[in-house]
């Protein structure tokens, strides 16, 4: 592989970004709309009738999950859509005939779907400000945290996009697998508070790990010691640039 094409990876991403920027109200409005109706409900409202759990007001304590669950939702999406466009209208011969190999074309898309869902994760935090007070302990870690989940998870939304031919397959595995998971991964609660079979039932679930790693990061206590988060995310991610690699290898599920 010779040097880097960053025209071409600029073209991509700039593309991308610019076809976010024209349906704003759905990329951007919408999901901020929805978290906050669960800071309101959640936060505000049951939130006040609820005591701390370890130290933290409740309504601050689940920050981290919502923020998690609008940050994996959307960096599926994004990314999904992102590739998955370009198959469903046959646009995507030319991007394969363009002198471009598979790592422009990833950092492209992936590239401004992260960028997307790390902007809606800013704008959430400032959202959250609203309505529940909060201080985050690391704030540096955060935000490398948000990078490393945003990029793992869009490298994901990626795999769904090439392997999806249809709309509808574009939300079966965020709507029917992440989501649950995420409300099911302490999300709203500590896992600690589950009886002992449940703790470990729950230790299953990968995105316990990476809820708990973030709340480590706004509180310094967490459910998973956080460098068992960590490498839980970076394995996913190493799992997902395998698979990336190998369907660019082999032409498989690229072609409508």
């Amino acid at each position: 592989m010779t040097g880097l094409n960053l025209h071409a990876v600029r073209a991509i991403y700039q593309f991308e970004m610019n076809r976010a920027l024209r349906t704003w109200a759905q990329s951007i409005i919408a999901p901020v709309l929805s978290t906050s109706l669960y800071f309101i409900v959640f936060g505000s409202a049951i939130g006040s009738r609820m005591g701390d759990i370890g130290g933290v007001s409740y309504g601050a304590y689940i920050i981290p999950g919502l923020l998690m669950l609008s940050l994996l939702s959307e960096s599926i999406s994004n990314a999904a859509f992102g590739i998955y466009m370009p198959k469903w209208s046959g646009t995507i011969y030319e991007l394969l005939s363009a002198p471009v190999n598979w790592v422009e074309v990833l950092l492209g898309y992936v590239g401004a779907a992260a960028t997307k869902s790390l902007t809606l994760g800013l704008l959430i935090l400032l959202t959250a400000r609203l309505f529940v007070p909060y201080e985050i302990a690391h704030p540096a870690w955060m935000v490398g945290f948000l990078f490393l989940t945003a990029i793992t998870f869009c490298l994901f939304g990626f795999i769904i996009g090439l392997w999806a031919d249809s709309f509808q397959k574009l939300q079966v595995i965020p709507l029917l697998i992440i989501t649950p998971l995420t409300f099911l991964g302490g999300a709203f609660y500590s896992i600690n508070m589950l009886p002992p079979l449940w703790q470990t039932v729950s230790l299953f679930n990968p995105v316990v790990y990476l809820i708990s790693g973030l709340r480590w990061a706004f509180y310094g206590a967490a459910d998973v010691h956080i460098a068992v988060s960590t490498g839980m995310t970076l394995a996913f991610m190493l799992a997902c640039l395998t698979v990336v690699w190998w369907v660019f290898k082999t032409g498989h599920r690229i072609r409508r």
